[in-house]
């Protein structure tokens, strides 16, 4: 991962950070991220138990959070497990603390 100092930013990790932004734009995927965060991993219809939306938009929301590369997926037939993608998780972090200090 490339060093950031002096709160110059590459293009490369700004398109990088828009990237994590977008995807924690909306507050069910903040939501979604902090129920994955209390555990190594769920399957989607765990998700779709605790949260109050219909199980499409939950597989929508996983899908721009997964894109955006802050999760990943597992299928197991027929269901999908999910889990932090702990590197992308760490570099976000770090990303979001430079840009903010």
């Amino acid at each position: 991962m490339k060093v950031i100092s002096e709160q110059t930013f590459s293009i490369d990790s700004q398109s990088e950070m828009a990237r994590f932004a977008k995807a924690l734009s909306h507050p069910t995927r903040l939501e979604i991220l902090r129920l994955l965060s209390t555990q190594s991993c769920c399957f989607t219809g765990d998700l779709v138990e605790v949260l109050p939306i219909a199980q499409s938009t939950v597989s929508q929301h996983l899908k721009e959070l997964k894109t955006a590369g802050l999760i990943q997926g597992t299928i197991d037939p027929p269901k999908t497990k999910y889990c932090i993608n702990q590197e992308n998780w760490r570099k976000a972090k770090l990303l979001f603390a430079a840009f903010f200090e």
